[in-house]
C-alpha cells in the first residue's frame, strides 16, 4: 500500500534559516524536494567523498575478517603506528594497510613467478655464468623445447648442455659467439637466483600475514567507530543536499523550501511549525507533483518487494501492485519449477537461511518457503517427483489419485490439448483481466469514475462472453434467461467502450462522440490483437514445467541404463554420481527459469494491463 502524503511549502527568512534546519531535522519526518537538479558544492562534495572513504574501509576490513579471521595473531598494539587520536588518522591507516596489502602481495606473485621459471635451472650463480662468458669468450643461451624435439647435433654445434627434463620438456644450454641457429624457446630468466626468490615470498608472505594481522584486529575493535562514521558523512550529505533544495526569494532574504510528510505526521509537524512560528502552507499533492512514495505492506507481501524495485518503486499516482502479483509469482515459481522434489529442496534451503541465516538473509529464507511449498504442490497435482511420473509407477499407494494428476496420463487432455497447457492460458486470461481492474481503479483514483468506465466495461464484456461461449463449449447448457441477460450486460459494455473512453473529449460537444467512437475502434484492434499476445505467452508457464520433468527423466533413466550392467554392489556408486550430476544441472536451470519467466510475465504482460508506471522516488525523511 502506497502511504498518503502531504505536500510542506516553507518560506523562512535568512536570518532564521540554520535554526530552522537543524529542528527540521531533528523532528525526521519530512522529505525535502531538491528543487535545483544536477548541482552541487564543495561540501558536499567533500561528504560524498568520505562516506566512499568509510564504506571502502569497511567494505576492506570485512573482507579481511571473513577470509583470514582465524588466522590472526591477538597482540597488545594491534594498530601499529596508529594509536586511535581521531577517526580521520584511522581511515588512512586502513587506506596505507591496503595499499600495503597490494603491493606485497605483488611481490609475492613476482617472486613466484621467478622462482617458478627458475625451478628447472636449480640454484645457480649468475656470477659464475658471466665468469664463464668472460674466460669462454661465448655467451650462454637458455632454452627450453618438449623432450623428443631435442636434437643431438646441437650438442655438436653449440655445446647444447641438457639441464633438466620437466613436465615432458628439455631445458638446456647452449654456447656460440652468436646467437644460435636453434628450433626452440629461448628463455630471458631473471636476474636473481631461485634461492633469492623463494626467501623473498617467503619474506613477503610474512609481511601480509602481519598486515592482516593488524587489519583483522582493526576489523575487531574499531568497526563501531567506522559504522559511527559512515553515518555522520551520510548525515552531512543529506544536511548538504538540503542546501542545495531551496530557492532564495526577495534578493536572498527569503528562501523556499518544497518537502513532503506522511498524511498520519501532517499534524505533528505543523503543531511544531507553529511554535516555531515558520510560515508554511500545509496541502494535497497536485497530479503533477514529484511525490515520494512509502510503501507499507504487511509480513508477506513484504517479501516480494525486492522482485517490485527490480522493476521500479510505484510512483505515487499508481496502485501498489506488490499484493497482487504476490500470489501469481508464487504459482508462476511453482509452475515453471515444476517438480515436488525439486520444491523439497527450495523449501528445506528456505527453512535453513530463515532459521540461520543473518538478518539480511531471512527474509529471502522465508521467501524460499513459499516458494518451496507452492513448487512441491503444484508437483505433486502434476504427478512429477526428482523426474519420475508419479502416473507411471505402478505403487499401490497412487492407485485412488492417479486419475487426478493434472497430466495427459491423468486427467487426460482438455479440448485435444495439455491440461496444463489450458490451465496456463486460464491462469493468464485471471491475471491479465485482474491488471485491467488495477487500470481502471487506478483511473478512478487519479481522475474520478467517469474515466475507469471504458477500462471496467472491457472487463465486464469479455467476462460475459467468457460465461457466454465458454460454458457452453465444456458442455453446460445456459438458460435463454441468462443468454439473454449476457447479451444484453455485453451490449452496455459497448456504449461504455465506444462512447466513454475519453470522457475528456466531451468538452466538444461535437467532436467528443466521434473522438469516442475512433478511440473504441482502436482499443478494440488493440485488445484483439495484444490480448491473445498475452495469453499465449503464460503458455511458457506449462513448457518450462515440462521441460524440466523431462529432464529429470533422462538422467533418471541414464544413471539406470548406464550401470545395469554392474554387480549391484558396484552399480549404486556410479548411479548416485549420475543422479547428482544430472539432477544437479536440471535444477539449477530450473531454478534460474522458475525466476526468470514469472518475472516476465509480471513485468510486460501484468504491468502493462494495469497501467503500472512506476519510476516512484522513495521517501527519506530528512533526519540525523
Amino acid at each position: 500500500m502506497i502511504e498518503k502524503m502531504k505536500k510542506l511549502t516553507f518560506l523562512v527568512t535568512q536570518k532564521e534559516y540554520d535554526g530552522f534546519i537543524d529542528g527540521l531535522r531533528e523532528q525526521g519526518v519530512v522529505h525535502i524536494q531538491q528543487l535545483k537538479q544536477g548541482q552541487t558544492s564543495p561540501a558536499l562534495q567533500k561528504a560524498l567523498e568520505e562516506r566512499q572513504r568509510y564504506q571502502q574501509a569497511l567494505d576492506y576490513l570485512k573482507i579481511s575478517l571473513s577470509a583470514w579471521g582465524k588466522e590472526t595473531q591477538e597482540t597488545s598494539t594491534p594498530v601499529g603506528a596508529w594509536e586511535g587520536n581521531q577517526e580521520g588518522s584511522l581511515l588512512d591507516y586502513i587506506e596505507k594497510l591496503k595499499t600495503a596489502e597490494l603491493a606485497i602481495r605483488h611481490t609475492i606473485d613476482e617472486a613466484e613467478k621467478n622462482a617458478q621459471r627458475l625451478e628447472p635451472w636449480g640454484n645457480f650463480d649468475w656470477e659464475k655464468i658471466q665468469q664463464l662468458q668472460q674466460e669462454s669468450g661465448l655467451q650462454v643461451y637458455f632454452y627450453v623445447c618438449a623432450a623428443k624435439s631435442f636434437q643431438a647435433e646441437w650438442a655438436e654445434k653449440y655445446f647444447a648442455t641438457p639441464i633438466d627434463e620437466y613436465h615432458k620438456r628439455t631445458y638446456f644450454l647452449a654456447f656460440s659467439d652468436v646467437e644460435p641457429d636453434i628450433k626452440a624457446e629461448r628463455l630471458e630468466l631473471p636476474a636473481g637466483s631461485l634461492d633469492q626468490y623463494r626467501q623473498e615470498a617467503t619474506a613477503a608472505k610474512k609481511a601480509l600475514q602481519e598486515n592482516h594481522d593488524q587489519t583483522c584486529q582493526l576489523a575487531r575493535l574499531y568497526k563501531d567507530t567506522l559504522v559511527k562514521g559512515l553515518e555522520q558523512a551520510q548525515s552531512e550529505i543529506q544536511l548538504r543536499q538540503v542546501e542545495l533544495s531551496d530557492e532564495s526569494i526577495a534578493e536572498g532574504a527569503v528562501r523556499l523550501l518544497i518537502g513532503w510528510t506522511l498524511e498520519e505526521k501532517a499534524a505533528d509537524i505543523a503543531k511544531w511549525l507553529d511554535e516555531k512560528q515558520v510560515y508554511y502552507e500545509l496541502e494535497d499533492p497536485a497530479y503533477e507533483d514529484e511525490v515520494p512514495v512509502k510503501i507499507t505492506n504487511d509480513g508477506y507481501t513484504r517479501l516480494f518487494e525486492p522482485i517490485l524495485r527490480m522493476y521500479s518503486l510505484p510512483n505515487y499516482r499508481d496502485i501498489d501492485p506488490s499484493l497482487f502479483f504476490a500470489p501469481f509469482f508464487m504459482l508462476f515459481f511453482g509452475l515453471c519449477l515444476g517438480d515436488g522434489g525439486y520444491g523439497l529442496l527450495v523449501l528445506l534451503g528456505g527453512i535453513y537461511l530463515a532459521l540461520k541465516g543473518s538478518n539480511d538473509i531471512k527474509s529471502y529464507g522465508r521467501l524460499g518457503i513459499w516458494l518451496g511449498l507452492t513448487t512441491t504442490v503444484c508437483g505433486l497435482l502434476t504427478g512429477t517427483v526428482f523426474g519420475i511420473d508419479l502416473t507411471q509407477q505402478d505403487w499401490a499407494i497412487l492407485a485412488p489419485v492417479k486419475p487426478y494428476f493434472i497430466n495427459d496420463n491423468g486427467i487426460g487432455p482438455i479440448f485435444g490439448y495439455s491440461p496444463m497447457m489450458v490451465i496456463s492460458v486460464i491462469i493468464g486470461l485471471v491475471q491479465v483481466l485482474l491488471g485491467m481492474v488495477l487500470k481502471g481503479c487506478k483511473a478512478w483514483k487519479n481522475f474520478g469514475f467517469a474515466y475507469a468506465i471504458g477500462t471496467f466495461s472491457w472487463v465486464i464484456a469479455l467476462l460475459a462472453a467468457i460465461v457466454l461461449f465458454g460454458l457452453p463449449a465444456c458442455g453446460i447448457t445456459l438458460p435463454q434467461g441468462l443468454v439473454y441477460a449476457l447479451y444484453g450486460i455485453i451490449a452496455l459494455s459497448l456504449v461504455g467502450i465506444f462512447l466513454y473512453n475519453n470522457p475528456s473529449a466531451y468538452k466538444n460537444p461535437i467532436l467528443g462522440p466521434l473522438l469516442n467512437i475512433g478511440g473504441g475502434v482502436w482499443e478494440t484492434y488493440g485488445m484483439a490483437t495484444g490480448l491473445l499476445g498475452d495469453l499465449l505467452s503464460y503458455i511458457r508457464l506449462f513448457a518450462l514445467g515440462l521441460t524440466g520433468g523431462v529432464l529429470g527423466s533422462v538422467f533418471n533413466a541414464l544413471a539406470y541404463d548406464m550401470t545395469s550392467s554392474m554387480p549391484w554392489f558396484v552399480r549404486w556408486l556410479p548411479m548416485i554420481l549420475i543422479l547428482l550430476a544430472g539432477h544437479g544441472i536440471t535444477f539449477a536451470l530450473s531454478m534460474i527459469s522458475a525466476f526468470v519467466h514469472p518475472m516476465r510475465l509480471t513485468f510486460v504482460e501484468f504491468f502493462k494491463n494495469a497501467d503500472f508506471s512506476g519510476g516512484g522516488k522513495e521517501y527519506t525523511p530528512f533526519k540525523k
